[in-house]
């Protein structure tokens, strides 16, 4: 697969008859190496690593440095996907200085673009990145690091004004120069009429099948993770339960002195043994 780059993705509308897009998250090497193998065209270096991999409660807690720590791993597999470095929460809030900041050190560990979440109130920070020639992915509707001003991760848009102000929205990060604006937790009416308002893509995640692509939770698609799956994930694997499998087999293998074999152990030569003052068989 050719490298996939922000004007690749900017250019492709599924909404028009091209083919859609195909996000993923992933957080190191092994992951960016396979979603690159499987012809994914972008990686989200997601801030969901905080609930996924660091084991919180929701995705307030990581820094910039953790991300740029992920964002580092993602690329130092080389993938084809293009990598997009999430800003985490309170890295684009303070100032238009501090996100360029922020934005730069993503870019330096690796990303080609970044994705920050909001709507009409980030244009001046999307605008100061474009400044920097940093690209910028938009994120409306649910926007997770939004979590208690919501009330929890709840639908967006269901009311008619809700849902006018969100397709708003989207119409100003287009204009403002977001390359691709991820939908999240929309209803699928409301996301069709978002698709169809703007000109560049749209990327579902719980916002139905008229986006212009789709994007998931490594672990969720694996099945690596099963403490909560969302109604709109759908898992193509069942890893959890084969790496349980897995381990149990190798734990009762150590106990009963199955594991190793012989053929899993070094071995002496006969002069080595001797050089040592050791006789007889080392199996």
């Amino acid at each position: 697969m050719a490298k996939v780059t922000v004007p690749k993705v900017s250019a492709r509308k599924a909404s028009r008859g091209d083919d859609a897009l195909v996000m993923i998250t992933a957080y190191d090497a092994p992951g960016a190496r396979a979603a690159s193998d499987a012809g994914i065209d972008m990686i989200l270096v997601g801030d969901s690593v905080a609930m996924v991999v660091l084991g919180y409660d929701d995705t307030l807690q990581v820094t910039v440095d953790d991300m740029a720590h992920h964002t580092r791993a993602v690329a130092r597999a080389k993938p084809d996907c293009l990598i997009v470095g999430d800003l985490p929460w309170m890295a684009y809030h303070v100032s238009v200085e501090e996100t360029v900041r922020n934005a730069a050190t993503l870019i330096r560990a690796g990303a080609q673009c970044v994705k920050l979440e909001g709507g009409r109130k980030r244009l001046a920070m999307i605008e100061a990145l474009l400044d920097a020639e940093i690209p910028v992915m938009g994120h409306i509707g649910l926007t997770p690091q939004s979590v208690h001003a919501m009330g929890g991760f709840k639908v967006q848009g269901r009311q008619a004004e809700a849902g006018m102000e969100l397709i708003e929205d989207a119409k100003m990060l287009q204009h403002a120069g977001c390359f691709a604006i991820v939908l999240e937790g929309i209803p699928v009416k409301v996301a069709k009429a978002i698709t169809d308002a703007i000109d560049i893509p749209t990327i579902g995640i719980g916002a139905g099948p008229h986006c212009d692509g789709q994007v998931l939770v490594y672990h969720d698609v694996l099945g690596i993770e099963d403490r909560f799956v969302p109604k709109f994930v759908r898992r193509y694997g069942d890893v959890k339960s084969q790496t349980i499998d897995a381990l149990s087999r190798y734990a009762a293998d150590v106990r009963s002195g199955e594991f190793p074999n012989d053929d899993e152990s070094y071995h002496l030569t006969d002069e080595q043994s001797e050089a040592f003052g050791l006789y007889g068989s080392d199996g």
